[in-house]
């Protein structure tokens, strides 16, 4: 399918900050132009009619567990799931088993993945040898490999050395480091945010200075170095305001906010028990974090919303929370939650996909990302429908998700990719 017109939807345009109502033609993968025309018989017609026609959703933070852990989640789940939920493209994690830092690891993601033609798939190769935080990985021959960034996420590196070194090399290749902000002293035994829902629940406490004060840290050595440090799922007031202070000193620093920490309190994980569908790494936080992640979404300080997708089997989640492993899915829920933020007036249309869409692209260094004459055609075309999400919608493998049974409006009606409509 070389020739495809999408017709009759309104177009998201980030780049203007507007609802445009017209259509697009794509021939082979790119958008060639966008007008009032409408197509003859030559092209394959896809009516949007009543439906968002919005850059294809990149989510640059997923965990898809292949090569090693594929009872969790698999390439071809993940990518299932990521289609199923308007995503177009991932970045995928290397905590994998073997870690994704060999050249082989990465080729062997991408391959897997461009041989089943679903949403496209971006390694980020690890920082360190093996994650422990000791010997940088060979970065250049990970990047000549395919990977798009270096993250150790799901650990911290704990050495600022090693940190400073790392966001020197990755320069070199135009990479990002991408940093999970944890300062395992602080966090250690805990289980949700420290404070009162934990006294209450009886459980140990992450406190919030355990992510502050690795950010602090890192974006100190962004600026030294001159070197892009994009930090992980930001959780906590305080984290939004040492990234707001970086940005302002043009430090080359750039920040995701995960949808359920936008979505979700303490409160929530209080009320629904001792659920360990509700815990996450970082810990939901307080309200007041809330609303410093609106804020910092909505002034720019944070840069994308993601969903840390962390796909765990069933025998893994349920047992006592303390033991339960950390993290939830979320590629089917991300458009729809995203939503919220625009009923609730926290972003418009095109604010939100600014965040899911053109700044992910942006931040890794490849195209795509907006709606635009001779970019590469990434497309997610959504209605507003409203449905109760069922654990039976959900085609990962693992259906660790909070949102179960929960009503959403935004589903998705078809994406393409490039020259592909699924």
């Amino acid at each position: 399918m070389t020739r495809i017109a999408v017709v009759n939807g309104v177009i998201i345009d980030v780049e203007k900050d507007r609802l445009l109502r017209a259509n697009i033609f794509i021939e082979e993968g790119v958008i060639r132009r966008i007008s009032d025309e409408h197509p003859d018989s030559s092209w394959h017609v896809i009516d949007a009619e009543g439906a968002y026609v919005a850059p294809g959703i990149f989510d640059m933070h997923v965990h898809l567990r292949d090569p090693g852990y594929e009872y969790k989640e698999d390439i071809e789940s993940g990518l299932r799931a990521a289609v199923a939920g308007g995503v177009t493209r991932v970045a995928a994690m290397p905590n994998t088993k073997p870690v994704n830092g060999d050249p082989s690891v990465t080729e062997y993601m991408i391959n897997k993945a461009e041989s089943l033609k679903l949403a496209e798939l971006y390694p980020v190769a690890a920082i360190t040898k093996g994650q422990r935080g000791e010997t940088l990985t060979e970065m250049g021959l990970l990047a000549e490999a395919g990977a798009v960034g270096f993250s150790d996420d799901g650990l911290p590196v704990e050495n600022a050395e090693v940190m400073r070194r790392a966001l020197e090399y990755a320069s070199l290749f135009g990479k990002p480091i991408i940093a999970h902000e944890e300062d395992r002293n602080l966090s250690a035994g805990g289980v949700i945010n420290e404070g009162r829902i934990s006294t209450l629940m009886g459980l140990p406490g992450i406190p919030s200075t355990a992510e502050e004060v690795m950010i602090a840290r890192d974006v100190l050595l962004a600026g030294y170095t001159e070197s892009h440090l994009h930090i992980c799922h930001v959780s906590t007031k305080g984290s939004v305001e040492i990234i707001r202070w970086a940005k302002k000193r043009g430090f080359p620093v750039t920040a995701e906010v995960a949808i359920h920490h936008l979505t979700l309190t303490e409160e929530d994980l209080y009320r629904a028990g001792y659920n360990t569908n509700f815990k996450m790494n970082p810990p939901l936080r307080t309200k007041e974090d809330v609303e410093a992640l609106y804020e910092g979404l909505a002034d720019g300080t944070i840069d994308a919303i993601v969903t840390d997708h962390a796909p765990h089997a069933r025998s893994e989640k349920e047992v006592e929370f303390d033991k339960a492993p950390f993290g939830i899915i979320g590629l089917q829920t991300l458009l729809p939650l995203s939503i919220r933020l625009w009923r609730d007036n926290i972003l418009t249309l095109p604010e939100i996909f600014r965040k899911l869409s053109t700044n992910p692209a942006k931040i890794l260094g490849l195209d795509g990302g907006v709606i635009a004459e001779g970019q590469p055609a990434y497309i997610t075309v959504f209605s507003l429908e409203k449905y109760i999400f069922e654990e039976s919608m959900i085609l990962s493998k693992s259906k660790n998700s909070p949102f179960i049974g929960w009503e959403l409006e935004g589903k998705k009606k078809f994406i393409i990719v490039r020259d592909r409509v699924l």
